[in-house]
C-alpha cells in the first residue's frame, strides 16, 4: 500500500548551484517517486473524520491501483451511502500528476480539493510535495523518529496557494522508504497539518499501511484512514 503514498511524480533538475543538501533531498524525492508499482492493488477501509463541532463521520472507501505499461493511476472512492467522493490520479512518464475528480472533471492542479470532506486533500494523498522542484535534507533533531532511522526531507512550494502549503517536512523511513510523519505549513508559515501513518507492516514481503492520521491544526479537526490489510 505504500506505493499509494509515495509513487508520485517529481521532477529531477540538476544544477552546480545546489548544495550538497539539495541535491540529496533531490535525490531522495526521486527515489521515492521512481517505486511505481508494477501490478494492480485494490483495497477497502475506513475514513473517519471528527470535526471541531463534535461531529463525526464514518464512510467505508475503496483504494485501487492500476499500472500500465506507460504510466499509472490510484483511484480513491466512497462506497454505499453517504457523501460519495470520486478522484483518480494519473502518474505518467511526463512527470505531471493529473487529477480527475468525481469522473467527471480533469484539472492541472487539484491539490487542496478535500477528499469526502476530511482533512485529506487530493495532493495529501498523492504526496504532490515530492514534486515539487525544491528539496532539500535537512540535519536530524533526533537519532530516531517512532523508533525508526530517517532522513529528514524539506520540500518547499514556489508558487504556493492561498489555502495551500507552502513547506512540508517530511521524515522518511531510511528502511523501508514509508513516510513516519509529515507536517505542512501554511504560506504564513505556521504549522497546518500533521499526517503520519499510525502503523505499517511487512506483509507477504509488502509494506503495507494498516492506519493514517491527519490533523488539522489549524481547523481542530482530524481524520483516520483504516486499511483492511490483506494477509492472504
Amino acid at each position: 500500500m505504500l506505493a499509494l503514498f509515495f509513487a508520485v511524480g517529481a521532477r529531477a533538475e540538476t544544477t552546480n548551484a545546489l548544495s550538497d543538501a539539495e541535491i540529496q533531498g533531490r535525490e531522495l524525492a526521486q527515489q521515492l517517486c521512481d517505486a511505481r508499482p508494477v501490478e494492480n492493488f485494490t483495497n477497502t477501509g475506513v475514513i473517519k473524520t471528527r470535526y471541531k463541532s463534535g461531529k463525526r463521520t464514518e464512510l467505508r472507501f475503496r483504494s485501487e491501483i492500476i499500472a500500465t505499461a506507460t504510466n499509472w493511476f490510484t483511484i480513491y472512492e466512497t462506497l454505499g451511502e453517504g457523501h460519495q467522493a470520486k478522484f483518480k490520479i494519473e502518474h505518467n512518464d511526463n512527470k505531471v500528476l493529473r487529477y480527475e475528480i468525481r469522473g467527471n472533471e480533469e484539472v492541472e492542479r487539484e491539490a487542496t480539493f478535500p477528499f469526502a470532506g476530511s482533512d485529506f486533500w487530493l495532493g495529501d494523498l498523492s504526496l504532490e510535495f515530492f514534486h515539487w522542484p525544491q528539496q532539500k535534507i535537512l540535519p536530524n533533531p533526533t537519532s530516531l523518529k517512532l523508533g525508526r532511522s530517517y532522513k529528514l526531507l524539506e520540500s518547499t512550494n514556489p508558487n504556493p496557494s492561498t489555502n495551500g502549503y507552502s513547506r512540508v517536512l517530511s521524515w522518511v523511513d531510511k528502511e523501508s522508504g514509508g513516510l513516519l510523519q509529515a507536517e505542512a505549513y501554511d504560506t504564513n508559515g505556521k504549522l497546518l497539518k500533521v499526517f503520519y501513518p499510525k502503523s505499517y507492516e511487512k506483509v507477504n514481503g509488502q509494506w503495507q499501511v494498516e492506519e493514517i492520521r491527519m490533523r488539522n491544526n489549524q481547523t481542530d479537526s482530524s481524520t483516520r484512514l483504516e486499511f483492511d490489510l490483506k494477509k492472504d
